[in-house]
């Protein structure tokens, strides 16, 4: 068999679409991936599904998919995405509204659904995940409860010949996997072989962060016209074989570097990589340089699959109430460390907050000790601060309250401030837990468009 081609159209909600385009048209795919969802997207995604049924999915869908599908049918790619997030359904409508757009001949949905747990959380209190707690104790506060699904929910829908494919929660390796499962023939419990295909989609994931993205300090580490990096894709041999590239003319760099850096990211254990479809190892995987942004990827192998699916818990926390003020000139830290001294009585005096050393906050000047604290910005004088004031309140007046005190520093605070922005923001937490497989049924419903 020839290699099959896959792509990363996206590494998260807000991704860059051009690059994906670029892929469409001349990356000769047989597969483009959208990976869109975050571990709190989904939460926010079933806020605005209450607020809307017929929202809740990613609100870009429409927007990549004006761009891709044309060249995408044409070219007979695959397009796979969780851009479904809390309503893939509604998203799966969504995407034959923007076939009528376009006056496309064509387009077959497949929607995989199941991920949806939220009802069997709350009837079977389970321990969370580094917490003493339970699910008990988010009772009046779940917002959501999406189990990671495998590659195994996904093959249904590819087996029904889809041009898209669209899903909510699934674990992120799991989008670039089954297709290479459909495609070649894996099988669902050869372990060193999934192995090998979770490593692909590992790397592919975070689209441009294997191709040069999230990895440039100028003089150190140069990538080269970063402004328009190129998405990665992979050429996959049937035996796991894998290649890390990008199209030519593109910015950024596919080297041994940046595939280490991806590689390596938020894998806790390379040699237990615990997800739905396989627990990988990546201790033994060997990355060969082979020029001209083109990385060989060897030696991933697994072992059986957990037992559990991790499952991703969304829970209203209460509010964030920020503020913000600069200061700039001679005497700039000494006056934005006065303004938080002023910010510290005010909010004490007023009876919001008796002290904030008793609360979740962040005082700061950035520019001097928001990023590492006060030792590493100790011994310098900058010529600009930028003062702000986040404290966590049990409701929304309290978090407004904090702004609010902010801005006041113009015509009760120390000289010359200016720049005041002012918000608050409902906290939407997010914690795991684990449940059985067999808690978790899924189910693919396909639907058309002919014109």
């Amino acid at each position: 068999m020839r290699p099959y081609r896959i792509g990363a159209g996206a590494g998260y909600a807000g991704d860059r679409i051009d690059p994906a385009l670029d892929l469409a048209e001349r990356g000769r795919l047989d597969a483009l991936v959208f990976e869109c969802l975050a571990e709190r997207t989904i939460a926010l995604a079933q806020l605005r599904r209450r607020a809307d049924p017929a929202q809740g999915y990613d609100p870009l869908l429409a927007a990549r998919l004006r761009a891709v599908l044309p060249a995408c049918l044409q070219q007979g790619t695959t397009i796979i995405t969780n851009m479904g997030a809390a309503n893939p359904l509604a998203a799966g409508h969504a995407a034959l509204a923007v076939a009528r757009e376009l006056k496309l001949s064509k387009l077959r949905v497949a929607v995989v659904l199941g991920d949806d747990v939220l009802d069997w959380v709350r009837k079977n209190d389970a321990p969370l995940l580094d917490s003493a707690d339970t699910v008990r104790s988010l009772d009046g506060r779940l917002i959501s409860a999406n189990a990671y699904l495998g590659a195994d929910a996904l093959l249904p829908a590819l087996a029904a010949k889809a041009d898209l494919v669209v899903t909510g929660r699934v674990a992120d390796p799991s989008l670039f996997l089954a297709p290479l499962m459909q495609h070649f023939g894996w099988a669902a419990d050869d372990w060193p072989l999934l192995g090998k295909g979770l490593a692909v989609g590992h790397l592919l994931e975070c689209a441009a962060q294997v191709s040069g993205g999230y990895l440039a300090d100028p003089g150190r580490v140069d990538v080269p016209e970063l402004h328009r990096v190129g998405f990665p894709l992979a050429e996959v041999d049937a035996d796991g074989g894998v290649v890390i590239t990008k199209l030519p003319d593109t910015g950024g760099r596919v080297d041994r570097l940046s595939c280490t850096a991806q590689l390596l990211y938020e894998v806790e254990d390379p040699a237990a990589y615990l997800q739905a479809d396989v627990t990988g190892d990546f201790s033994q995987v060997r990355l060969t340089d082979l020029g001209g942004d083109r990385v060989r990827v060897d030696g991933a192998s697994g072992r059986a699959r957990p037992d559990q699916l991790k499952v991703s818990l969304g829970y209203s926390d209460g509010f964030i109430g920020e503020g913000q003020i600069s200061y700039a000139g001679p005497g700039a830290r000494a006056r934005g460390e006065l303004a938080l001294d002023i910010l510290r009585h005010r909010l004490a005096d007023t009876g919001l907050l008796p002290s904030l050393a008793g609360c979740e906050h962040r005082a700061e000047l950035i520019g001097v000790n928001a990023m590492h604290g006060a030792g590493l910005g100790a011994d310098r004088e900058p010529y600009e601060v930028r003062v702000r004031l986040a404290v966590r309140c049990a409701t929304r007046a309290q978090a407004e309250r904090v702004g609010q005190e902010v801005e006041a520093l113009y015509l009760n605070g120390p000289a010359a401030g200016g720049g005041v922005t002012q918000s608050v923001r409902e906290v939407v937490a997010v914690a795991s837990t684990l449940i059985p497989r067999e808690a978790v049924q899924t189910r693919v419903e396909v639907l058309e468009w002919a014109a």
